[in-house]
């Protein structure tokens, strides 16, 4: 799925859920439709002295809890300007916004599952369902350098402009 939020009305200071840009490589779960995170967890494994897993409300209350503004743009933003053209969704300029996200910071996770000095990149999976809908085939794992993970401003978001992050 993509749809765009024409540029003229992404002129707020935040975002509001209405005009942020939809894009998914996969098809959402089904699991996700019901928007009830319980029994969901999230899993720390690999390049860790400690692995985790861990449910929304021990992400809620185990770390400190942060809201930012960040900007998040699809990668290819722009892509129906390119010259010679680009494959993919034609993208204009409306796949970008800068809603407050709630969360935790990713950063404080790693280093709460004792990240090693081997690690140098993480691995982001999901219950997306592969667009063919094969259960065998992975819709889309992207990652990002373990200094980006660490960084300032990364987090593992739950709400959105103060409200749950929609299916």
């Amino acid at each position: 799925l993509n749809a765009e939020t024409p540029a003229h009305l992404l002129d707020d200071d935040i975002t509001p859920y209405e005009r942020m840009f939809v894009r998914n490589n996969g098809l959402v779960p089904d699991t996700a439709m019901n928007m009830n995170a319980e029994g969901w967890t999230f899993t720390v494994d690999g390049e860790v002295d400690n692995p985790l897993s861990l449910s929304l409300d021990d992400l809620k209350s185990q770390f400190e809890n942060v809201t930012v503004r960040l900007v998040l743009e699809c990668g290819g933003n722009g892509r129906a300007f390119f010259n010679p053209g680009a494959s993919g969704n034609q993208w204009t300029t409306g796949a970008v916004g800068c809603p407050e996200w709630t969360g935790v910071r990713l950063a404080d996770v790693l280093k709460a599952a004792g990240i090693k000095d081997t690690a140098v990149y993480t691995a982001h999976y999901a219950n997306d369902v592969h667009l063919s809908g094969d259960p065998e085939k992975d819709a889309i794992s992207r990652g990002v350098p373990i200094e980006k993970a660490l960084a300032e401003g990364g987090i593992i978001a739950w709400a959105m402009n103060g409200a749950p992050i929609p299916a």
